[in-house]
């Protein structure tokens, strides 16, 4: 691990990297990557001019629903961070009790595809769009307080559908691949 303390240029170069790659990431988790204090990733954000994460996220949010066409933003499970009409798209989902499965901590598939699914029809630009066909797999569990990320990818277009791959993480830790062919109705 690269010693960060005491070059603060390279230090905010990799801030930077860090909360691109992972806009949720909290001044405590970006201190112990960067194996710096708390207060010195405050200081530095300040310094740079970057916000602290409710912030972040707040902006990122209403950013993201400006550019939202096919679904009200009512129907987004989660909350939209990131889009970039037919390209990819960026959700977060935080976890609750009411969530899980009864008895468990163990988060339902239910709100995880509702997640995936919602994305993969926010990140199309029209106003009318349906999920075709969709083949994905469950990889792992979340638990009651987990965030999961979810970003979406669109691929190819093929006879007026399109593919978009959508990847769910906790943490590092993928939960759901699925791949959604969508289609754009004929009025």
């Amino acid at each position: 691990m690269l010693n960060y303390k005491h070059d603060r240029q390279a230090r905010q170069g990799k801030l930077a990297e860090l909360i691109k790659s992972n806009p949720m990431a909290t001044d405590s988790e970006i201190a112990s990557s960067l194996n710096v204090s708390v207060s010195t990733v405050r200081l530095d954000r300040a310094l740079m001019g970057v916000p602290e994460l409710r912030e972040r996220i707040k902006t990122m949010a209403e950013n993201a629903i400006n550019k939202l066409q096919s679904l009200n933003p009512g129907e987004v499970i989660g909350e939209l961070l990131e889009l970039e009409p037919n390209k990819w798209a960026l959700s977060v989902l935080k976890t609750a009790r009411e969530m899980a499965v009864k008895f468990t901590d163990i988060i339902s598939d239910n709100y995880i595809y509702s997640q995936a699914s919602s994305i993969a029809l926010a990140v199309i630009q029209t106003a009318n769009v349906i999920i075709d066909s969709m083949r994905g797999e469950y990889k792992g569990h979340a638990k009651v307080g987990d965030i999961l990320v979810a970003r979406a990818k669109v691929g190819v277009n093929h006879e007026g559908k399109k593919i978009v791959s959508v990847r769910t993480k906790v943490g590092d830790k993928e939960i759901f691949v699925g791949r959604f062919i969508v289609e754009i109705p004929k009025s």
